[in-house]
This record gives structure tokens, sequence and C-alpha cells, in this order.
């Protein structure tokens, strides 16, 4: 997806100047005008993220920080949405001047779409804007990203009876040419979906969704291979029992040319008793068990644009499939446990094990990978606030510590803590219709 960076000095001021006729014309109209503000700042200890701790290396530690202003627009026909985002290391500031101020230019657009009523069958929405459907495996917000994640795409919305169907389409490029279509040949240059989507009674919906996302062949040519997924996701609920689960599966090309045939599947359930829940659950992304070469078949799933963080363990050492597993997909079991200490005040504790899916000539033998914890801590003091914090640590074996080339490693930990508001700054609804 094509990320917006403007130069403050750059900066168009009219969108800021409609953003204020529109809140005096919505004075005088049928409209609703608000404006959020989100301000997350998290602060890292990271001695083991993403990659084992390597034996003498010393603590990563930082504060990032995000700061969002969410406008909004809305009457019975038309929805308008602009929010213009921040996002920053303190201390990041590396241009300075002769008086030792300076700053790196970090504002962009995270949406900016306008959502028009289609009569009585639905509406379509265009511009940048954020998709994230069902548990996001393939599309998502990737909101522990300080920077989230969003589209530049047309979607059309139909609500027909207890259905809702979704179809989106976004076309990327990086410059206005005069000729041809190059785009980087590792994101995703035509990304198309549909989504469908049935709440059938009170504890069960199922949804279906399929997505054919093409890339081109090389970063200078304009031919693209197109790799299809299609899957399904199931949620059930009931008293305090809750069970979901989905499966996809992925065909087409991928972006050398091959041949794709492969699958991603998990599955959760969950009892709550009093103040206490515990679940367990499996998450299986297929790899290659041979060596790819012209010919083979590639069996290695591509989550797409799917949140990475929330799967596979928080401290991220299983989201970028083709490196952290030598094309072997990975395979996590898991147990979870959590307690509601007070309406304000919860504890979750999850326990991961993993291996690859398969193992290949680049993999060890061994396709045991390890044990990771995660425990987080949240306290939502507010209704626009929340603070949490979360410890986690990984038990490697011999097989990682060879994929990831590291000999002699040492405890891996990972330590954040973060503060999230999100006040409403303004809001002013719909006077009636006279």
């Amino acid at each position: 997806m094509l990320k917006i960076t403007l130069n403050m000095k750059q900066i168009n001021y009219k969108p800021f100047t409609l953003l204020i006729l529109i809140s005096v014309l919505c004075q005088t109209v049928s409209a609703q005008f608000s404006v959020d503000a989100q301000l997350r700042s998290r602060f890292e200890i990271r001695d083991g993220y993403q990659k084992l701790a390597i034996e003498g290396s010393t603590p990563a530690m930082f504060v990032s920080q995000r700061t969002r202003l969410t406008f909004g627009y809305e009457t019975s026909s038309l929805k308008l949405k602009f929010t213009p985002q921040d996002v920053r290391l303190w201390g990041d500031q590396a241009k300075m001047n002769a008086s030792g101020v300076g700053d790196n230019p970090s504002l962009d657009l995270l949406e900016a779409y306008a959502e028009v009523r289609l009569g009585n069958a639905g509406w379509v929405s265009a511009g940048r804007q954020q998709l994230v459907y069902d548990n996001r495996k393939l599309l998502g917000h990737r909101n522990w990203n300080q920077s989230g994640m969003s589209y530049d795409a047309l979607l059309f919305k139909f609500k027909p009876g207890n259905w809702n169907i979704h179809a989106g389409a976004s076309w990327n490029t990086m410059a206005e040419s005069i000729a041809d279509n190059p785009y980087p040949s590792t994101r995703i240059k035509s990304l198309n979906f549909l989504w469908l989507n049935r709440k059938f009674n009170e504890n069960f919906k199922l949804s279906m969704l399929h997505i054919s996302s093409g890339v081109t062949k090389t970063d200078t040519t304009n031919p693209m291979n197109f790799r299809h997924s299609t899957g399904f996701y199931g949620e059930y609920k009931k008293n305090n029992f809750s069970a979901l689960s989905n499966f996809y599966y992925q065909y087409g090309k991928n972006q050398k040319g091959r041949k794709v045939s492969a699958f991603l599947f998990n599955a959760d359930a969950a009892y709550k008793s009093g103040n206490l829940t515990t679940g367990i659950g499996m998450g299986y992304l297929s790899g290659n068990n041979k060596t790819q070469g012209i010919g083979e078949t590639d069996k290695l799933f591509d989550p797409l644009y799917g949140n990475r963080h929330e799967n596979f363990g928080a401290i991220d050492y299983f989201n970028s499939f083709p490196t952290q597993t030598m094309q072997g997909g990975v395979a996590d079991y898991y147990i979870y446990l959590g307690y509601r200490i007070s309406d304000k005040l919860s504890l979750k504790n999850t326990g991961h094990y993993f291996t690859l899916a398969q193992s290949n000539p680049q993999t060890p033998e061994d396709k045991n990978l390890g044990f990771e914890n995660d425990l987080i801590l949240s306290f939502r003091f507010s209704s626009w606030g929340n603070l949490e914090g979360g410890y986690c640590f990984f038990l490697p074996t011999e097989s990682l510590k060879t994929i990831q080339k590291v000999e002699q490693d040492k405890f891996s930990q990972f330590f954040y803590l973060q503060l999230t508001l999100t006040p409403n700054l303004f809001k002013q609804t719909a006077s009636p219709e006279k």
C-alpha cells in the first residue's frame, strides 16, 4: 500500500479549511460532526524481541508515540472521515539547526475517504480507509504498529436482509507515469476481495472471504501474477462457552510465477466461569517440504495484509514466514488463562509451543522451535483511557537458534508499557428535520 509522507512546509491546508466550514454548517443542517483524538505512547525494553537475544548484547529501550485526530461528518446520505496521524520515537529529531532544534516530518494520512449512499441498496466508499474483517487473519488494521495499516480502495457495502456483503478493489502506483505500471514486486499492486457475512442467530455467525491479490513479476515490468485466497470464518457463542475457527486455501501463482497450493487453519475454544476464562487453540500455516525450484508448487501460505502481532505470539518471531521459518511454515499450539480482577483490571497469560509445519532441506530436521509465554495486564481507568503492560519470554530449541543463526544466545525477553487515550473532543449531533 502506498504510504503518504508530508513535509510540514508542504501541507495543503485546504482540507483543514473545509473541515472548519463543515463544522459551521453542522449548526444549521441535519448532520453530525465529531472530532476524536488518540494519543498512544509505548515504552519498550527489547532483549530478544523479533530475534533471539545474543550473549553480551545490550537491551534496547525507547518510547514510540502515535498521535491521531479523527474528523467525522455524517448525514443520512454522506459520510466523511479524515484522520491525520503523527508517528515518532521520543528523541528522533535528526535534523538539527544552529539553535539545536529540529524534527523529522512524520505526518501522514491514516484515513481520508467519502462514503455515499446508493439509494436503498447500500453504500460506496472511496479513498484511504481501514479494511478489517473477521479475526483479521488476511485483512486487518495491524494496530500493534504505531502507524497502523490502511488501504487506498473503492468499497461497496450492501445489507440485504440478514446478510452483509462487501466488495472492494485497490490499484496501487508509485508515480504518475505516462506509460507502464511498474510497482515494487514485494507489495500487492492489485487487491480485490469479496466478503459475505451472515448472523444466523444470536449464537452463530459465518463469513466467506475471497481475495485476489496481484503482484508484479519484477519491479520494472507490467505483468502480474495473482494469488487467490478463499475461505471461511465461523464464530459460536452460547452462555459461558465460545469458539471460533477459520480456514483459508490459497491457489493461483506466487510472485515468481510458480503454482500455489497452501492453507491456513486456526481454531480456538474458551469457557468462562465467574471472573476466570480458560481457553485452548492452535494455528497452522502451511509450508514447503521441498526446496523451491522451477516447476515446484509453493505450499507456503502468505497471510497478505493480516494482523501479525496478535497471531503466532506477541514476541513476533513468526510474522515474515519465508525467512523466519525458512519456507517451512509454522504451527502454534497455545493455552491461555484470563482473570478479571475487577471491572477495570484484567490479567491474561498465554503459553505457546511452536513447531515448523514442514521441514525441508533448508530447515533443521527437528521441527520443534520452542516455548513462549505472554503475560498481559490491562487497566481501563476510564472510558477514554487504558494502561496496558506486557511481559514475554521465549525458551528456544537448537532448531530455532539454527534458523535465526544465533550461536550463543541468552535469555530472550520483551517488556512494554502502553498508555492509550481516546477522548472525544467535540460532537455536534444531528438536529431533527422539520
